[in-house]
This record gives structure tokens, C-alpha cells and sequence, in this order.
């Protein structure tokens, strides 16, 4: 783990998989109306590994752990939280296997944890001790079972990011933080819940956070946002947006951008100054492969 965050200090660009959940989808894996993607650890765990694999085979140097909406609270609306430790521990299991199976470089797996909520249509929201509680438990788990770092995913809202933030920290595990946002019409960056601005949560982050990124935004949306970040943050900065759009419990596969296009856009990041480039939903291994293809190696070399 040092290895990387040297790689970071000295400016090196370093590059993350893409979505997982759509990835899957696109695979024909069924998506759970709680949980979505969680489910597939219990009814499809080779496809699963599978994707990481793919990943890795198109350049991925950091891969991410299908836990992303496998809290216990969203478990538990999908009848799986009885499962809640055998999931998260077979998340990363099968994470480190496809590392062993595929990787002819160092790849580090970061296990990660989100605010996401179960059942959008209800939008079930654990309360502060719960949420403590849970992201605490979840944490844990990854840690144990050998996570490398811990990204903490789609941060949409100033409470439940601080509530997982410092979970996070307080394992010592480097922490990664990726925060979902939508500009408006007069240009405010904000949150994806739209109740508070990027700018306010960059304010309210607690310590102990290694790096800051821009995720599951909009491609449009991303230059805007990392600029606020860049402003208003002065340690590393990633960027991986997504493309599609989301209605529980599948991706939409619609106007999606192009690998080629994708990786145009991702220099823009990288010349701005992001040292983390990937991809969130809808982006899928041709456009990591291509981000692996053009992007610079170094943040210098894009400017």
C-alpha cells in the first residue's frame, strides 16, 4: 500500500476499474429491487470475479469490491442480512482471486462502502446510530478479510458521509472518498441528493481522508465539479463518472459515450489535476482498456 501512495505523491496517474453493478447487468446477472448488484455474491460469484478479472486484464490498478450496496441495513431489505459477514468477506475473496488470476503488476483491491440507500422507491435511511453502527460493522469486515484500502462510494448527503467517513478512518486503512454530484442551472455543484453543495461537504470532511473523487456524476458534470474539489482540497483527486442513467433496479444503457470519447474526456481530468481516473456505471472494460491507451503516466506530461 505505501507503493501507491508514493505513486501518488510523486504525480503518477493511477488507473481504476469501472462499474461493476452495470457490468454484471450487462452479463445478464439479474439485479436484486433492494439490494441490486449485492445479490450477484450470493447467486453469481464467477461472474463476479470474472468482471475484476477483465478489468485487470485492461489495465486496472485498483479494483473495487462488490459491496457497494451491501451495508447490513440494505442486506436486510433484500432478505440477505443473516449473510451480511459471508457476502462482504466473499466480496473481497473474490476480489484478491482474480488479482492471483490476472494480474502481472500490482493491483491493490479497495473495498467499498456507500450511503447508497435499499428499495429507491421507499428510500429507507438508517437513523445516526444505525448508520454508525452498520458502517462501522461493514468496515470491519473488508478490513479483516484483506482490503487494501477502503473507497467510500457515492456520497450524496453532508450526515451519512460523515457517518461512513469516520467508520472508515477509524480502521487506518487508507480512505478514499467519492462524492456524487449534478450541477444546476446557475452552476452550483451539489450533492446528488441536491440538498447540500460540494462545496459545503468538502468543508464538513472529517480528517484522516487520503484522496477525494469525483464519481457516479455525469461526464458533463465532472470538469465542475473537480475544479470545486481542487479548490477546495489539496491532497490527490480522482475522477471516475458514470454513463446511462439509473431506474431500480437496472442500469439504462442509453446514450452511452464512447470508449474513445470517454478517454478524451479523462485527459481533461487528468490535466486538471486528478491522479485517480476510472469509471462508474455504464462504463465498462473497452473504456479502461482505452483509458490505459491514452492516458499520460505522469500529471506533467498532460499539461
Amino acid at each position: 500500500m505505501e507503493n501507491l501512495r508514493e505513486r501518488l505523491e510523486r504525480g503518477e496517474v493511477v488507473l481504476l476499474d469501472g462499474a461493476t453493478g452495470t457490468e454484471l447487468e450487462r452479463r445478464g446477472v439479474p439485479m436484486d429491487g433492494a439490494a441490486w448488484c449485492a445479490a450477484a455474491l450470493a447467486t453469481h460469484p464467477e461472474v463476479v470475479r470474472e468482471v475484476h478479472e477483465d478489468y485487470i486484464r485492461a489495465g486496472a490498478e485498483v479494483i473495487i469490491t462488490n459491496t457497494f450496496p451491501a451495508a447490513r441495513h440494505v442486506l436486510e431489505e433484500a432478505s440477505l442480512g443473516e449473510r451480511f459477514r459471508e457476502l462482504n468477506v466473499r466480496a473481497v475473496e473474490l476480489a484478491r482471486e482474480a488479482r492471483e488470476n490476472a494480474a502481472e503488476e500490482p493491483v491493490y483491491v479497495a473495498g467499498s462502502i456507500s450511503t447508497f440507500p435499499a428499495r429507491l422507491d421507499h428510500r429507507y435511511e438508517p437513523d445516526e446510530d444505525e448508520a454508525r453502527a452498520n458502517y462501522a460493522e461493514q468496515a470491519g469486515v473488508l478490513v479483516e478479510a484483506g482490503v487494501d484500502l477502503l473507497a467510500l462510494e457515492m456520497m450524496r448527503d453532508l450526515d451519512q458521509t460523515r457517518y461512513a467517513v469516520e467508520a472508515a478512518v477509524a480502521t487506518e486503512l487508507p480512505v478514499w472518498v467519492g462524492f456524487s454530484c449534478r450541477r444546476l442551472e446557475d452552476g452550483t455543484v451539489v450533492l446528488w441528493d441536491g440538498r447540500d453543495t460540494l462545496a459545503a461537504a468538502l468543508e464538513a470532511l472529517p480528517a484522516g481522508v487520503s484522496l477525494v473523487s469525483i464519481m457516479h456524476t455525469l461526464t458533463g458534470d465532472t470538469v465542475p465539479a473537480l475544479r470545486e474539489v481542487l479548490g477546495r482540497w489539496d491532497g490527490p483527486v480522482g475522477a471516475y463518472p458514470h454513463s446511462g442513467k439509473f431506474v431500480m433496479p437496472n442500469w439504462q444503457f442509453t446514450d452511452m459515450i464512447s470508449a474513445e470519447d470517454f478517454a478524451s474526456e479523462a485527459r481533461e481530468w487528468v490535466g486538471l489535476g486528478a491522479r485517480v481516473v476510472g469509471g462508474c456505471c455504464g462504463i465498462g472494460p473497452e473504456h479502461i482498456r482505452r483509458l490505459k491507451e491514452r492516458l499520460p503516466t505522469y500529471l506533467a506530461d498532460a499539461k
